[in-house]
């Protein structure tokens, strides 16, 4: 870890999940067996209760406190799912829930470390965009409506372990992107090339010019996967593909003026990772 904003958010996290140390410690090593998941719920935010009373205690700085909220808010959000994992009905949201929590911290944590001069509150993604919001909420009515009316669709579980093998693969290729990129490295769009920034081709850049769009791409499907909902799986997938799409052939522009011929060189050998997407064939100026 190389600042304190990495190590906040990973101890706010670990302290926001440690229900599911809680969980173990009880069920393995004491012996409770028949602990119900409303009991587990109810014990989960207690818990999360003190933890909030404890992060305004002890972190003082707002700076860091508004990292350990949300950190801390994650990692309990983390724990629910684990526990969700538990009940027959809910398994898979229970996953579902975990890799996306999973998800929002890590995109803060791997920014702190690999690139901390980009960091902000926004690094967590939690207000990435209104639409972005929108899918999650479908993605949770839709799940529930096909539970009530269609309970056997949601007990497809070799659709549902695709999708985790999908989410943790998407997670792997993404993060992988992060970390090799470190400083070249930006949630946004770059439309103007800073000092130092450089063209990284190697490492998952060398097996495809866009990973972390990749990772994206397949993440969020897998999650759909988990669910078996079929609806907003081929939502995401049109409404996924349609996004990177435009914002490669945007994002190329860019690249092709900041490394000219180099990029040109690199477009040759190495694809988008995205499937029917080229990006950018235009010339740069």
């Amino acid at each position: 870890m190389t600042n304190k904003y990495a190590e906040t958010s990973i101890l706010a996290f670990s302290l926001g999940s440690s229900t599911v140390f809680l969980k173990f410690v009880c069920v393995y090593i004491i012996g409770f067996q028949n602990i119900s998941l409303t009991t587990w719920l109810f014990v989960c935010s207690i818990v999360g209760a003190l933890f909030i009373t404890g992060l305004y205690l002890t972190v003082k700085e707002k700076k860091y406190f508004e990292v350990a909220i949300r950190g801390g808010a994650l990692g309990f959000a983390f724990g629910i799912g684990f526990h969700l994992t538990s009940s027959e009905t809910f398994m898979f949201f229970g996953y579902y829930f975990m890799a996306l929590t999973f998800f929002h911290f890590s995109e803060y944590f791997t920014t702190a470390v690999a690139n901390p001069k980009s960091l902000t509150l926004a690094s967590f993604l939690l207000d990435h965009s209104r639409e972005y919001t929108m899918a999650a909420v479908a993605s949770w009515v839709e799940f529930m409506i096909e539970l009530y009316f269609f309970p056997g669709l949601k007990h497809i579980h070799l659709i549902s372990i695709i999708g985790l093998m999908l989410v943790v693969f998407g997670e792997i290729v993404r993060k992988g992107s992060m970390f090799t990129a470190k400083s070249n490295f930006n949630h946004y769009v770059q439309y103007v090339r800073r000092p130092g920034h450089e063209l990284v081709t190697n490492g998952v850049y060398s097996w495809c010019r866009h990973p972390s769009y990749v990772g994206w791409f397949y993440w969020s499907i897998g999650t759909q996967l988990i669910l078996c909902n079929p609806l907003c799986l081929v939502a995401y997938t049109v409404v996924s593909w349609k996004f990177f799409n435009e914002r490669i052939q945007e994002e190329e522009i860019y690249l092709l003026n900041f490394f000219g011929e180099d990029y040109v060189d690199y477009k040759k050998n190495v694809r988008t990772g995205l499937p029917f997407i080229t990006g950018y064939q235009g010339h740069y100026s």
